[in-house]
């Protein structure tokens, strides 16, 4: 058979599952569009059929599912948008198709059994498309206009009368890449929405960390939504580097921004269906009263600083890992860092680079793989210049990973690990004989599902692990018991003398704001954020089967979590975008099994 005949056969055998699965569809016949899927078979929805982000599993789950969503969405219009390819029996295919309220894209896995997996996500909503391309603002009113004011002008009005005149549909806490992305989201899909900062200038969530903080994931990975990196942007950016471009981009998208805006406190009024948000904004108080409340204050949350016994009478510095001001103040002094992942090798590394003593306290195990083998193995097929190469935009390599439905994720991180494992088995060995005590998750996935499942239990090697391996970084294992006044005392009682304590000691869920700024209660009532519920190691059940609370609908109306990576910023943001622009615009949201709650925090 020739390749064009074997794809023209794939063409058709697609193309027809699509018009069943269309037809049944179109006939409100949920049973016979569940027939069509494999017994084993996911799909997952980005707010184009639930209003939610949500993937429900087998039959019975896709069944359920278009029962309750069908009439409302009224879907139609499923085609082919490029060739499908097969790879070891499974087809896939990248599809388009529109519901009663907007437009939208998919990608399909076939296999003889039926559909396996299905990724449907809303990309825009019909009437309220954005202005860009042939759509895009003309930027002049051409002609004699009498009391015409200039485009800067107008900025400063509008600038002016936000927050003050006319009150935020939106107001977003948290004006870090998270805040900055669905702050130009929001922008352009005309949602009026403002974006509050409590540092002095855009990018200082980046700005105030310690000195030698940069990128991990590599440039492809980390665009901000319409302004990409240019093409010689470093593969890994320097923090100040990114600070300065988050700052460009809020200029340049126009984001309506606070800086110095600190919130102090917040409220929900149910009957009136809005939030009372109050301000301090440059030391004058402010009142907002948006209908939405955006919490975009990082993927994790409030700094998790530990309570041991005697830290109050230690003579030295001690601080947690995000008010580490760098290693310059530190030479020739001794510091205990208490952690073993990302920040705790960075700043052990940073500091015996400036001359001080270093002991990295290492209280539970940690995964390690060197950057250069995340970046060929782990990540080279979405995210490279090759992939760009072969035509894998950011854009699809975001839709390629989320096709993967979390429940099976760990299947295509396996057998990676496996490689990266075999190509670095002299590394992990020189690393254990240190006495580092390594794993590769609760499966042996890695670290996407370790970040995915916990949000942390990992270093991505740039050279500290070399530090420990020869005794530049001393290392400790065990659990700390107290500190002296210039000493951390581990539990089995070896004394580390220190004159600096770092604590790099992670972050708790992000309700632990919302517990900070409107009350424990409403914290409790929405429940822990992050997470899937896969039973593993800082990851309790049930399952849930998407991130907890994360860019959807929470227990709480009006009340919405944005965070994650610089991939999950951008992706994620225009899905929450979309589903608060249909709410300022009144087009009905009925949201499909909204998340429970089963955890606090």
């Amino acid at each position: 058979m020739s390749d064009a005949t074997a794809a023209a056969e794939l063409r058709t055998r697609v193309q027809s599952w699509l018009a069943d699965f269309e037809s049944a569809l179109a006939a409100r016949d949920p049973a016979r569009a569940a027939a069509m899927f494999a017994p084993e078979s996911y799909w997952r929805d980005l707010v184009a059929f639930t209003w939610n982000i949500k993937t429900v599993e087998g039959r019975d789950g896709v069944a359920d599912m278009l029962a309750a969503c069908l009439d409302g969405t009224d879907p139609s219009g499923f085609r082919l948008t490029e060739d499908p390819v097969e790879t070891d029996g499974v087809v896939e295919a990248w599809l388009a198709f529109e519901t009663a309220t907007g437009r939208g894209i998919g990608h399909l896995r076939l296999t003889g059994e039926g559909a396996w997996t299905l990724l449907t996500s809303l990309r825009e909503l019909k009437g309220h498309e954005e202005p860009m391309r042939e759509r895009r603002p003309k930027g002049v009113r051409h002609g004699v206009v009498k009391g015409r004011r200039s485009w800067r002008e107008e900025r400063e009005l509008e600038a002016a009368r936000l927050g003050v005149e006319e009150q935020p549909y939106v107001a977003v806490i948290g004006g870090g890449q998270g805040g900055i992305a669905l702050g130009a989201r929001l922008r352009q899909l005309g949602v009026p929405a403002l974006v509050l900062e409590r540092n002095d200038r855009p990018g200082d969530s980046w700005r105030k960390r310690y000195k030698s903080l940069c990128l991990h994931d590599p440039v492809w990975y980390d665009h901000l939504p319409y302004l990409p990196f240019p093409d010689n942007w470093p593969v890994f950016a320097p923090k100040d580097k990114i600070a300065d471009w988050l700052e460009m981009y809020v200029r340049v998208m126009e984001v309506p921004y606070w800086t110095r805006a600190n919130v102090t406190s917040a409220s929900w009024d149910g009957d009136a269906k809005r939030w009372t948000v109050h301000v301090d904004r440059d030391g004058e108080p402010v009142v907002l009263t948006p209908r939405h409340l955006v919490f975009a204050t990082g993927m994790s949350g409030k700094p998790n600083i530990p309570s041991f016994p005697g830290m109050d009478v230690f003579e030295g510095e001690q601080h947690h890992s995000s008010r580490h001001p760098g290693p310059d103040a530190y030479a020739g002094k001794r510091a205990v860092v208490i952690g073993s992942n990302n920040s705790a090798h960075d700043i052990c590394a940073a500091l015996w680079e400036h001359g001080a003593d270093v002991t990295m306290v290492q209280r539970s195990s940690t995964h390690v793989v060197k950057s250069d083998s995340l970046m060929e193995i782990g990540l080279g097929a979405l995210y490279s210049e090759e992939a760009v190469r072969n035509g894998i935009t950011t854009d699809k390599a975001d839709m390629i990973f989320a096709s993967m439905p979390y429940r099976i994720m760990h299947r295509w991180q396996i057998p990676l690990y496996e490689k990266i494992k075999e190509r670095d088995a002299d590394f992990y060995a020189r690393l254990e004989k240190a006495g580092f005590a390594l794993d590769f998750g609760d499966d042996g996935s890695g670290l996407f599902m370790k970040y995915l499942r916990r949000g942390s239990g990992y270093y991505i090697d740039v050279g500290a692990c070399d530090l420990v391996i020869n005794g530049d970084i001393k290392l400790a294992r065990g659990q700390v018991s107290h500190l002296t006044r210039d000493a951390v005392v581990l539990e089995d009682g070896t004394e580390l003398p220190a004159d600096l304590v770092v604590y790099a000691t992670g972050y708790g869920s992000m309700n632990g704001w919302v517990a900070d700024l409107v009350g424990q209660e409403m914290a409790d009532k929405v429940g822990k954020c992050w997470g899937l519920g896969s039973d593993t190691t800082k990851d309790p059940g049930p399952w849930e089967g998407e991130q907890r609370n994360m860019w959807k609908p929470t227990q709480q109306e009006g009340l919405w979590f944005h965070g994650g990576n610089l991939h999950q910023s951008r992706h994620y943001s225009l899905y929450l975008a979309l589903q608060l622009k249909a709410r300022y615009e009144g087009i009905p949201t009925p949201v499909y099994s909204l998340q429970e709650v089963h955890h606090l925090s």
